[in-house]
Parts: C-alpha cells; structure tokens; sequence
C-alpha cells in the first residue's frame, strides 16, 4: 500500500541525528586544501570494478560504495566516520589506530569498544560541518547514509571526491544500487568486507562476517515453529520513537522487516513503503500486533524516547491502551540504535528470537 495518510519519514532518525541549523563555510585555507589533497592514500575513479585485486596490506585495491567508484593505491591511514554506527564498525574491525576522527555519538559507547574509542579524536559531538571535518585532514571519509553528505553537514560526496578525498556509504542505505536480491544483513556484511579490503584487513572482516552471519542462522532456527493468533505468523510492530505525541514505527524497508522475517514473524506495518513512517495510534491499535517491540533511545534524551515513557504512552491512549499486547505486557524492549543496520543489529536479532520463545510463540 501507499503511505499511509499522514505518515512521513522519522524528522529525527537516532542514526543521523539533528538537523544542522547554520549552513558549513566551504572556504578554507589553500594549505588545508593541499592537505587534504596530498594526505590521502586513495583517489576516487568512475571506471573501476568490484573484482579488482583484492587489498591487502599495502597492496592496491578498488570496489564500489552506493553508486561511487572507490580505489586505493594503499590502505587509508586517516579515516574519519560521520556516524557511530560506522566508528563501531571500524572499531570492531580493530582499526582505532587509522581513524584521524568520529562525529555524531548517539549512545554510550559499549564496554568493549570503550578504549579503542577513547584513541579516536573526536571532529563533533553531533554531525560533522564540513570545517570539521576537512580540519582533520582525511584520507577516506565513512557514514552510514546518503543524508550525512549534505553541504550543510560533511559536504557532498562531489564535493569531497574533488578533494581526493574518497567516500563511502554503507550498502544498506543503497539497496537499488547493490546485487538484486540481497538481504539488508547480508548488505551490511558486504560493508564489513569491503572496508577491510580497503584497509588490509580482509581476515578479520570475513571473520566478522562469518560470526554475524552464524549468529542470524541461529536467531532464525525456530522461525518455522513460530504461530500466533489464529495460527498464522505473530504481527509485531517495532515502536522506534514517539514525536509531538505520534509514533513511528518500522515499515517495509527498515531492518525490522527483516528481522521479523528471519524469526518467523510479520511486521505489522509491512505495507508502508518506509523506514521509520509516522502514523496513528489508531492505525497501530486497528492492526492489533501480537507483540509490540520498543526501541529505547534513553540517551538520546528526547521527549518520549526511553522505553519507560512510550510504556507510559500507550497505557494512557484510551484506544492502544485495549490491545492485548500492553494489557498482558507482551513488550519487547531493545536498544534502539540496534534496530538501524550497524554491528550491533544481530544483537537485537538475539533479542527478538529469545522473545519470541518466551512470549510463546514458538510452539
């Protein structure tokens, strides 16, 4: 189906955070354009292929990011990551000592990424401005999504490239321009594989990408016994945030699907052709889920974004407050930073499927 009437695209994603209220200034000094301009290990082309030689320790290597031709004539010793997401991944492929700067922290930083992270400098708390970002000289600039490359955040992926400064966005944010038919896990994966070629560190990125993939194996081994009202798959509707008193929620395209498909279940607002869309509290009582998942953005420190005051929400909605799923406490609650494709999605992967055992829906 369409959209539903009023739904629209979350203003406040938790991945790329607030919306920049001063445009950057892209006048900067001539040294700092020489900088940037020589400092860089890898150069952006419009011809290359994804079966270029594969990288390894300083040896050349080329693949594509979400439309953009990337090539590296050695492994990028100043990488920047506009978004937590992206610094997480590099962090767990163990490549602290090549970033030159992260931006946008969204979440407490996990226990076992605590000291690599406290290596990386820190460009901005929040988005990145373009000064912010080009002061840090980078040799190869990381982010999770298109909307990070704006001029009024990083500057535009044209922008950078014509510095010599290569960009990358993660594939799941670009499913059109990937191999048709892959799943967003399986795109997020790709991100791991072709980072670590870019950086040398292939080996541990295909082990990345091995223990992700076993772990979504395992999250959806009983995805064939799972049965909910009337026998047929458990609905769930993934509640990300409350904004102005409306909730959003996942749609179609947004990880939760996926997730909901890999355990056995339904997304219940599958027919919406968006990630995060806002829609009515009526809408997600007439869909009546089985089980409503809540995503808690405590840290965010937004109004309605920790999981106790979207509990306290619907308890008070004189028609969401009806549903079984909230009268019988059948709530789910993750972290909501895990419910964007990141390292850390096959967590809420775990999550779910241990929920779905003890809600009884696995028989």
């Amino acid at each position: 189906m369409a959209l539903l009437p009023g739904a629209r695209r979350h203003p406040c994603s938790f991945q790329t955070g607030e919306p920049m209220r001063h445009r950057a200034r892209f006048g900067i000094p001539l040294t700092l354009v020489l900088a940037l301009a020589t400092a860089g290990c890898a150069t952006t082309t419009t011809a290359v292929d994804d079966r270029a030689a594969a990288g390894t320790s300083g040896a050349p290597t080329a693949f594509s990011s979400c439309g953009r031709q990337l090539s590296f004539d050695r492994p990028p010793e100043r990488a920047v990551t506009l978004d937590q997401t992206s610094t997480e991944t590099l962090l767990e492929l163990g490549l602290q000592e090549r970033m030159a700067g992260t931006a946008n922290l969204k979440t407490k930083i996990p226990a076992q990424y605590q000291d690599a992270y406290a290596k990386v400098p820190v460009i901005a708390p929040k988005l990145a401005t373009g000064e912010q970002l080009r002061s840090a000289t980078p040799d190869f600039v990381i982010g999770g999504s298109t909307d990070l490359y704006t001029k009024d955040r990083a500057g535009t992926r044209e922008e950078l490239a014509a510095l010599g400064v290569p960009t990358f966005v993660s594939a799941v944010d670009c499913p059109q321009q990937n191999e048709a038919g892959k799943s967003p896990f399986e795109l997020l994966f790709s991100d791991y594989e072709r980072l670590g070629r870019a950086f040398g560190s292939e080996e541990r990125a295909g082990e990345l990408a091995r223990e992700q993939r076993a772990a979504v194996a395992k999250a959806g081994e009983n995805a064939s016994k799972a049965v909910g009202q009337d026998g047929r798959r458990p609905t769930v509707v993934y509640l990300y945030s409350v904004f102005n008193g409306m909730p959003y929620v996942a749609g179609r395209t947004g990880l939760p699907s996926e997730m909901s498909r890999i355990v056995g279940a339904q997304n219940a607002f599958d027919d919406v052709d968006e990630d995060w869309p806002e829609v009515s509290w009526e809408e997600v009582a007439r869909r009546n889920p089985d089980f409503i998942v809540i995503g808690d953005l405590s840290e965010r420190g937004r109004p309605g974004d920790s999981a106790a005051e979207k509990r306290d929400t619907m308890a008070a909605d004189p028609v969401v407050s009806r549903l079984a799923a909230v009268r019988e406490n059948r709530i789910v609650e993750v972290p909501g930073i895990e419910l964007d494709p990141s390292v850390r999605s096959v967590h809420a992967l775990g999550l779910l499927a241990a929920a779905m055992k003890d809600l009884g829906y696995v028989r």
